[in-house]
């Protein structure tokens, strides 16, 4: 394999040009600089006992990047800053900026053209992959992703049966019944993989085996959860379903990867790129020994060209890798929100640290991680595009006791963080673990086959750390359902989901729209398990399959001052009734033309609703024929509820065409309801 370049932080004696982080030298280090004009690098900043720290350069011929120690001085007022300081190269009359990508992939040349089949392809040998050293899932020509060779090429097949019924929804499956005709046992199939979708997450399944007379597929792993009929699925990996122009196949026997090109591609001219490391920046604090990796400033970087795939022992039950024991089965995916997977530029014991106008594209797993012990960095006008998971993580799965170890008082703003769940269709825009006093203001997030932001980590009433929180004034939209009209293909899903208690948390001015689940559970607010404590006011949320708030259970949350329009089977629900006050629901405005205004359970009236405003826009709809669970307005109002509410309406200024101000003489007004400015919603053009 051809040598690629690293960044290290390491002891004296390796090779390489470094860089002194101490206060007598200039506090910004170039990119090119710093990482050389290679096709390749990553880096590791690792806090220590060494008396000063250094960035080397070194070309290393390794999958993982040697760490040696270092310790950044402590004076509060340094900061280093690696920014993009590239060459300017002209094109034509105009100065362009050729912008440093820290890439841990790797380019692929020595194409010829070929033929399989009837079809020509271009091709090119990897013998590191004909050595079993090196596999791959993805691939990006001329800065475009590629796509697997996948059958169908759009959309999806529906599982018809799922025999080998599991004891609980929890255990998975290794086999399912297609649907006549959808799958072939091709000469190949066994190379290729299933990526299934069932409740809220995917499993991707290693094919063993097609049995066509009785339509059967057979897998080397489990899914996460009992598959159902009707759950949708796609192969890819087999060169029998290489037969669109942008797909590719990788031969793991010959090590020879084959291409088929898009129009007005050149073989001579093809660029593409395969990732080989699935991470390219670690920073490593040890913030139990009181040690942080600080006030180091990354602006202007481009981080591209990871991959991240299940190792051998993965094992999901501990949501990280284990031994398997006996004859388990290993599992095809995680849980939920696709947790286990790392951020391509990962830290911890990372203290007043901040990315700053950095690009994470063509990323194959979470675009940035802050674990364990990080804190007051900040995440500011970044763009995350291109992932095969998600945007950014913020904490760990697990409460720490520590409080250094504690990830707490970190910022994201002003970030556009779109197109992802590229292979982990469950990952989230913005994933918040057991971490408190983080703030997620004016972000841009789309195009998400899961959730927008997700907060919190504790299922119940158990400890908790994700409180005081604070989301504003961002916009999130495409949750479930692609810009481009892609799924829904999974469920239980929310433009921000909360879990667990969280005192303080507020969730505020935001916009959330087109959210979609495929089987239940496309909401645009939804406080899950045991979410207390919460604060949602002024939102604006429209276009939902299954309403504008759900609230699973949980207690003393307050729901007022927001506009719930056009969920299309309800508008809003409450699961479970329990002995204590579930929320308060006042001074909102439903606004729907189809479906119900409440859904599940809403029998024991521990909940406060009134002020608010409800109307039912379709033609002929009366307020007499309204009903609140199954009771007319009378009755619901002898429970205690509504007294104050009216049934009209709100006078918003073109609906239809998602304006939602309201006209002067809304009755909305006259019960205290305040006007929602969206002129500050979504990405500033001035970051302060």
């Amino acid at each position: 394999m051809r040598p690629y370049h690293r960044m290290f932080a390491g002891r004296e004696d390796f090779h390489g040009q470094s860089y002194n982080c101490e206060p007598s030298l200039p506090r910004t280090i170039g990119a090119s600089a710093m990482l050389g004009d290679v096709p390749a690098a990553t880096g590791r900043f690792k806090a220590g006992s060494a008396p000063r720290c250094r960035y080397f350069l070194r070309g290393y011929q390794r999958q993982r990047p040697v760490v040696r120690n270092c310790r950044c001085p402590k004076q509060k007022k340094d900061r280093r800053t690696i920014r993009d300081v590239a060459p300017r190269a002209e094109s034509g009359s105009r100065v362009q900026k050729t912008a440093s990508v820290i890439s841990g992939g790797r380019r692929i040349s020595g194409w010829r053209e070929t033929t399989v089949a009837t079809r020509k392809l271009w091709a090119a040998e990897i013998p590191e992959v004909a050595q079993g050293h090196w596999f791959f899932r993805e691939l990006w020509t001329n800065g475009k992703r590629a796509a697997r060779a996948r059958h169908p090429n759009r959309g999806y097949l529906a599982v018809a049966e799922a025999p080998d019924k599991p004891r609980e929804w929890t255990q998975g499956q290794t086999r399912f019944r297609f649907r006549e005709g959808d799958l072939k046992g091709w000469p190949t199939v066994s190379n290729a993989e299933a990526v299934v979708m069932t409740r809220w997450v995917e499993s991707r399944l290693p094919v063993q085996s097609v049995h066509e007379k009785e339509r059967l597929v057979t897998f080397g792993k489990r899914s996460v959860f009992e598959l159902a009929p009707g759950d949708p699925y796609y192969l890819e990996g087999a060169v029998e379903l290489l037969d669109e122009p942008g797909e590719w196949y990788l031969d793991r026997k010959t090590g020879i990867l084959y291409y088929q090109p898009r129009a007005g591609e050149k073989l001579d001219e093809l660029q593409a790129i395969a990732p080989v490391l699935s991470q390219i920046v670690r920073l490593e604090g040890r913030p139990e020994a009181d040690q942080f990796i600080e006030r180091v400033v990354m602006r202007g970087l481009t981080f591209a060209h990871t991959e991240w795939h299940f190792p051998e022992d993965f094992d999901r039950e501990r949501n990280q890798s284990s031994a398997k024991t006996g004859s388990e089965v290993a599992v095809g995916g995680f849980s939920q929100a696709a947790v286990g997977v790392p951020g391509a530029v990962w830290g911890e014991g990372v203290r007043e640290c901040a990315f700053e106008s950095c690009v994470f594209a063509r990323i194959g797993n979470y675009g940035l991680e802050l674990a364990r012990g990080c804190e007051s960095d900040r995440i500011v006008g970044c763009e995350f595009s291109d992932l095969a998971a998600g945007g950014v993580k913020v904490g760990e799965t697990s409460v720490r006791e520590n409080p250094l170890e504690q990830t707490r008082a970190n910022e994201i703003s002003g970030c556009h963080i779109h197109d992802g769940g590229k292979m982990f269709q469950s990952a989230v825009g913005i994933w918040i673990g057991q971490s408190p006093e983080n703030r997620i203001l004016h972000n841009h997030l789309h195009d998400f086959y899961y959730t927008g932001i997700s907060i919190g980590w504790t299922w119940g009433y158990g400890r908790a750390l994700g409180t005081n929180n604070l989301v504003a004034f961002n916009h999130v939209h495409h949750i479930g359902i692609t810009s481009d009209g892609d799924g829904p293909v999974l469920s239980d899903m929310g433009g921000i989901y909360t879990l667990g208690r969280q005192p303080g948390t507020r969730i505020l001015n935001n916009l959330w729209h087109d959210i979609a689940g495929v089987r239940y559970g496309g909401w645009g607010i939804y406080f899950d398990e045991g979410s207390s404590g919460i604060v949602a006011e002024s939102n604006v949320v429209y276009r939902t399959t299954h309403g504008g708030f759900h609230q699973h259970y949980g207690e003393t949350n307050v729901v007022r001052n927001n506009i719930f329009a056009f969920g299309r089977d309800h508008q809003l629900q409450r699961t479970r009734a329990e002995p204590h006050l579930s929320f308060s629901f006042e001074t909102n405005i439903t606004y729907f033309d189809s479906g119900e205004l409440l859904a599940g359970d809403w029998s024991n009236d521990n909940y406060q609703v009134d002020w608010n405003i409800y109307f039912d826009a379709r033609p002929g709809a009366s307020s007499e024929a309204m009903r609140f669970a199954g009771a007319t307005l009378k009755q619901w109002r002898e429970r205690g509820h509504d007294r104050n509410s009216l049934l009209a309406d709100p006078l918003f200024v073109a609906p239809r065409q998602n304006d939602f101000r309201l006209q002067p003489n809304s009755p909305a007004l006259k019960l205290g309801f305040r006007p929602i400015d969206l002129s500050q919603v979504g990405i500033r053009k001035t970051i302060p």
